[in-house]
C-alpha cells in the first residue's frame, strides 16, 4: 500500500512540476524519434525483400 501511495505521490509531483507545453513537447520529441526509426526499418525491410527477389 505504501509503495502505491509513493508512486502516486511521485506521479503527481512530476505532473505539477512540468507545464503542459513542456510535457507535450517531450512526448512529441519522443514520438518523432520513434517515427523516424520505424520509417528507416520499413525502408530497410523493403530493400531487403527487393534484393531477395532480384537474386532469383
Amino acid at each position: 500500500m505504501k509503495a502505491k501511495l509513493l508512486r502516486m505521490l511521485v506521479l503527481v509531483t512530476i505532473l505539477l512540476t512540468f507545464t503542459n507545453c513542456e510535457l507535450v513537447e517531450g512526448i512529441f520529441k519522443a514520438g518523432v524519434g520513434v517515427g523516424i526509426f520505424i520509417v528507416v526499418a520499413i525502408i530497410a525491410a523493403v530493400i531487403y525483400v527487393i534484393s531477395r527477389f532480384g537474386k532469383k
